[in-house]
């Protein structure tokens, strides 16, 4: 894979969950497009683990298979043939520290040999938070976690990172005595988005908008992450999790921080993240009688999609039949700080809404009217900013201007 870019240092790549919904959806769609946009050396390779048994043609199939549904256009047969000879897979109880783990550094090192790698490995897990520690404590107990002779190791830790507060705590302490804090990646894969990387080259780079990015001029924020389909596979974890659970905490607060934060320093990741977290503490949480007016759930029934008739939430796979999760949340949100002091956040995500998408919509206040009272000017909508996540990235800017002609 030829390229002026710099790609990435010569690696194996290990995937825990390597059948599931998240590496489907995004991890194999993702490592496709950075092989052909030329960041990924000839001298790379995938490793994925899963629970079922699988033999790494079928499991070759398979990704490939679920990479024409998830990629835009059709796939290139090269870059597919290459992305094939590079993908392995092994599979067992993720409990067994002998035979599973044994047959990864087995692995292991035939992919190293066959494809020239240094034994650089980073571990991908996109399971649930409670394998965390066990799975990392397992990998460093067979000796494939421990950095030594120069080369690297690597664990990447998909959200959700814990359950609640008291579980993330003990999660980061069970890690911390098994892994060093610079082995560590906790990762929230939204931030991987081109338009929330530009978030804050819109905010911090443009003049125009940093003036009045602030309570005096802007009304309201708006934040939708609407998704088109239902829990599908997933009902045994989101019936334990439920729509606030699952993407209020990590996606929408990413997209709450930058679009809300101070100018860093600098873009270096702890600046930036010193100042994410200024605008976490500034979050006020609600008093329980604030709950009813600050926040709506609500859950799916049985309807159609695009034409097709889907099930209610509580008739998907592996969901309790009297089940009261939600699988939409709505929250209004205040920033006690200077700068958005009185400025409403409004923050909302669902299953099964009627399109797929993202949003940021900053609402500015309305102009004081008075030159035009009692003209068709006066009924113009006022200002705002939309800033488009997904699925069609973009920024647009709506403000008004009258009807050509000689009527005001």
């Amino acid at each position: 894979m030829n390229t002026t870019q710099r790609e990435a240092d010569p690696c194996v790549m290990v995937i825990f969950g390597a059948t599931g919904d998240l590496t489907k959806r995004k991890l194999f769609p993702a490592l496709y497009n950075l092989a052909k946009d030329g960041f990924l050396p000839d001298n790379f390779a995938i490793v994925g683990v899963g629970r079922q048994e699988l033999e790494t043609n079928d499991f070759r199939t398979k990704i490939i298979d679920d990479l024409k549904g998830f990629i835009v256009g059709a796939p290139d047969k090269d870059l597919v043939k290459w992305f094939e000879e590079r993908t392995y897979y092994t599979g067992g109880d993720f409990d067994d520290d002998k035979k599973l783990f044994k047959d990864i550094k087995d692995l292991l090192g035939e992919v190293c040999e066959k494809h020239q790698i240094p034994e650089n490995f980073f571990y991908y897990l996109a399971t649930p938070p409670q394998l965390f520690a066990n799975v990392a404590g397992k990998i460093y107990k067979n000796g494939l976690g421990k950095e030594e002779n120069g080369f690297w190791r690597r664990f990447i830790f998909e959200k959700p990172f814990g359950r609640d507060l008291e579980s993330a705590h003990k999660l980061n302490v069970e890690l911390g005595k098994i892994l060093k804090e610079n082995q560590i990646y906790r990762i929230d894969h939204y931030l991987g988005k081109e338009t929330v990387q530009n978030i804050l080259v819109f905010r911090f780079g443009n003049s125009i908008f940093e003036p009045i990015w602030n309570r005096n001029f802007i009304d309201s924020v708006q934040i939708t992450v609407a998704e088109k389909l239902g829990v599908e596979q997933r009902g045994g974890y989101y019936d334990t999790a439920g729509a606030l659970r699952d993407m209020i905490p990590n996606h929408i607060f990413q997209l709450i921080t930058l679009t809300a934060m101070e100018p860093p320093v600098s873009f270096e990741a702890d600046e930036v993240r010193d100042e994410q977290a200024k605008i976490l503490h500034a979050i006020q949480p609600f008093a329980p009688e604030d709950v009813l007016h600050n926040a709506v759930r609500g859950q799916y029934g049985a309807g159609k999609t695009d034409k097709v008739k889907v099930p209610s939430y509580r008739d998907e796979g592996n969901v309790a039949p009297a089940s009261n999760t939600e699988t939409y949340a709505a929250l209004k949100i205040s920033i006690d700080n200077w700068r958005w002091a009185d400025v409403p956040f409004y923050v909302r995500t669902g299953k099964h809404l009627a399109d797929k998408t993202t949003t940021i919509v900053i609402q500015f206040k309305k102009a004081p009217f008075v030159l035009f009272r009692d003209t068709p000017v006066e009924k113009l909508t006022t200002n705002r900013i939309v800033i488009h996540v997904q699925p069609n990235e973009g920024i647009t800017l709506h403000f008004g201007a009258k009807v050509p002609g000689p009527i005001v």
